[in-house]
């Protein structure tokens, strides 16, 4: 593991922090925590969905925008990095020149489990994402095979899991058709891709 000079930062100071390793970070309660890069099976994933709502914002003619491994700001000294946010192009607009962290809650956060981050996506970021009312929240899990739709209610996300041919449902995206198999298979390089 690489070890950080830093060992408390304020979230206006990680807004500019460059230690020149091209390194990813996220701020946790001011410290740095870094993060293992993707396998490409999690980039294949993020990928697809990233096209079917890009399309899907498209169809609709809807005022939004899509982007991967952007931040999120969680709390006075925190922020996450997203694998996909669904944001509006006014949110965007607020940070047309400033670092991809946004401080106020997108309208969906799409993440992807890798080994390494089940307690991360699963209970921290679930907490965190509650906290500052992100709408929708979806936990892909590859190795699982199951993906997990949060919806904010009074507060606390309710959740519901799809598998296999299941279709999700989303309330961002109440029409949107992607059956939770073609996600993974988006994500196989072994098996022929059903786009």
């Amino acid at each position: 593991m690489v070890s950080t000079p830093v060992t408390k930062l304020t979230f206006e100071e990680y807004l500019n922090y460059d230690d020149g390793s091209g390194f990813h970070y996220e701020l946790v309660d001011g410290r740095l925590e870094l993060i293992n890069p993707p396998t490409i099976q999690h980039f294949l994933i993020v990928a697809f969905l990233d096209t079917a709502l890009i399309a899907e914002i498209q169809r609709l003619s809807l005022p939004w925008l899509t982007f991967r491994e952007t931040g999120t700001r969680t709390g006075k000294n925190k922020s996450r990095l997203t694998d996909l946010s669904v944001v509006t192009q006014e949110q965007a607009r607020e940070l047309l020149n400033a670092s991809a962290v946004f401080e106020s809650p997108p309208l969906l956060i799409v993440e992807v489990v890798s080994p390494d981050s089940i307690n991360r996506d699963y209970r921290y970021k679930r907490s965190e994402y509650a906290a500052v009312e992100v709408p929708e929240y979806w936990i892909v899990d590859p190795l699982k095979e199951k993906i997990s739709v949060l919806w904010l209610e009074e507060g606390f996300y309710e959740e519901t899991v799809f598998t296999g041919d299941q279709k999700i449902v989303s309330r961002t995206f109440p029409e949107i058709a992607i059956a939770v198999e073609q996600i993974f298979t988006a994500g196989n390089l072994n098996q022929e891709r059903r786009d």
